[in-house]
């Protein structure tokens, strides 16, 4: 038979409103009744209605996450991993929205007054425009973005980001202290509205390396499935090699060094490459790489989301986190 909440608050010998309480206001519960009463509901495999919850709390216990492009992009997936490690002990659903083409973007914002289903919105790496802010205003909740364009200007409540500026700097004053002038640059053909950040990353790279006298080649290259072939379809095409490459993120720049070397390159003795990320595999290849850390990052939007759901002051509401130039063995000092 199905245990009841009236069996777990006799079992805890509580009341069956603290047995309430303690699933859905677990902050006006002491933590040894709440203990007690936890380890009651384990011994009886209790777990208190999702709707019930919802109802007492007036919450969907729901948060709406829109991000641009694919899922399985490491900055993406470590996004949700670390936003899901924060919201599922506070008995969250993430509810995603890819928004991977202007149509996608245009029916969640139209949709999303009409559901009023969510208890917040959570936007990753991209920019949203004031009409957008505007439909989420309607709704409501609190909007938090995570690498979003100018989100105070914009009337999102909270952010967090990593420091593109001071990272693609360090990248780039990094290849030029090592002697390099002739250095490519290859970035994807993201839509700059979905994808701002490595639009932001770029442009800076771009600005350190021309106020240092250098003016870096640009290659572009497509997500299809052989973007990376094409690229080095490109460089070997042009009139002679960079001595040096910068990625828009590690997803180019690994499998940018195995073609390389498959091409008879030995890197970094002809060519250095750095990217961008510190991913999962950046340390194991001995990629130069721009450290960056979207789990922490997620963890501190979620507890802003949580604070601002539950109407509480935030100390730091915009917050920036700062990169960190991790130099291994893809990047030496030009050889003349």
């Amino acid at each position: 038979m199905k245990s009841s909440i009236q069996d777990v608050a006799q079992l805890a010998h509580v009341s069956i409103s603290t047995v309430s309480r303690s699933f859905t206001r677990p902050d006006l519960v002491s933590k040894a009744t709440r203990d007690k009463v936890m380890k009651a509901a384990d011994e009886l495999n209790f777990s208190i209605s999702r709707s019930a919850a919802a109802l007492k709390t007036g919450r969907a216990l729901r948060i709406a996450v829109l991000i641009s492009g694919r899922l399985n992009l490491w900055f993406s997936s470590s996004i949700m991993e670390g936003l899901n490690e924060s919201f599922h002990d506070e008995g969250y659903d993430i509810s995603i929205y890819q928004m991977s083409s202007a149509e996608e973007r245009r029916t969640f914002f139209d949709m999303l007054p009409v559901r009023r289903n969510v208890d917040a919105v959570i936007v990753i790496s991209f920019d949203i425009d004031s009409n957008e802010i505007r439909q989420l205003r309607s709704v409501d909740v609190p909007i938090i973005g995570i690498n979003s364009s100018l989100p105070e200007e914009c009337g999102f409540n909270a952010a967090v980001r990593i420091d593109d500026k001071q990272g693609s700097e360090l990248a780039a004053r990094h290849l030029i202290t090592l002697g390099h002038r002739d250095i490519a640059y290859i970035r994807t053909d993201r839509e700059v509205t979905l994808h701002f950040s490595v639009q932001g990353r770029f442009d800076s790279f771009m600005t350190c390396c021309k106020s240092n006298g250098v003016e870096p080649r640009v290659f572009v290259t497509d997500e299809g499935k052989n973007n990376i072939s094409k690229v080095v379809t490109q460089l070997l095409s042009s009139d002679h090699m960079p001595t040096a490459i910068a990625c828009q993120e590690d997803g180019i720049a690994i499998p940018l060094l195995f073609q390389l070397e498959r091409n008879g390159f030995t890197i970094p003795n002809d060519i250095s490459i750095i990217g961008y990320d510190d991913s999962t595999y950046a340390r194991d290849l001995g990629l130069t790489t721009i450290r960056q850390t979207p789990v922490e990052m997620a963890h501190e939007a979620a507890r802003m989301t949580l604070a601002l759901i539950d109407k509480q002051p935030l100390d730091e509401p915009f917050k920036t986190f700062p990169a960190q130039l991790i130099v291994r063995s893809t990047t030496a000092r030009l050889r003349h």
